[in-house]
């Protein structure tokens, strides 16, 4: 496996080097935010998730073992912290359009709805964010966990499975019922249903 430049940074880190945890959250706070909105609606909440986890990411730093990959380390840790958030009762009661409306945050760094676009298709955009965070809320818990790191996050299978603690052909099963789900849920997206085919 070649050299994990991350993890060179979170061995200097061990050793004492800050500037390495900077360039780790430099490097990685974005992609955080973003995964974490997989799993709450609000970005600020969605923000404040992601300071959560490289918090945890800073006090467990001594717990790294470099024979991992630097991003199964930090996915692992917030994966179990975004979990524990969606877990909690609020998060079971709350409906599914958002609480601010219709409009896309601004902040929302996966939003489909682009300054470019013309209104009709804002609009649409709009409508799928909905649709795909809808989905997700529905999703059992490691379902939705396993499928936001492999068709969000591109991560491979064999990562996954270190990330959730289970086996790669408990996460293959995991994504295709959570694929099979998304499939059903968002087949009116498709462009034979758009164009009105049976």
């Amino acid at each position: 496996m070649a050299p994990d430049p991350d993890a060179a940074l979170m061995l200097a880190f061990q050793g004492g080097d800050e500037a390495a945890f900077r360039a780790l959250f430099e490097k990685y706070g974005r992609a955080m935010m973003a995964f974490c909105q997989r799993f709450v609606k609000e970005p600020a909440r969605a923000e404040e998730l992601a300071q959560d986890v490289f918090l945890k990411l800073y006090r467990s730093a001594d717990r790294y073992n470099p024979s991992a990959r630097f991003s199964t380390f930090l996915y692992r840790i917030a994966t179990n912290h975004c979990l524990n958030e969606v877990r909690r009762g609020e998060y079971r009661l709350r409906p599914d359009r958002d609480p601010v409306g219709d409009e896309a945050d601004p902040r929302d760094p996966d939003s489909l709805a682009g300054s470019a676009a013309t209104p009709e298709e804002e609009a649409r955009g709009r409508a799928l964010e909905r649709s795909v965070r809808s989905l997700l809320e529905r999703l059992p818990d490691k379902q939705r966990a396993a499928f936001v790191l492999a068709r969000f996050e591109g991560m491979p299978y064999e990562e996954i499975a270190d990330v959730l603690a289970t086996t790669v052909p408990s996460v293959k099963s995991l994504v295709h019922r959570a694929t099979v789900a998304a499939a059903e849920a968002l087949a009116h997206w498709s462009p034979s249903a758009a164009e009105g085919e049976p």
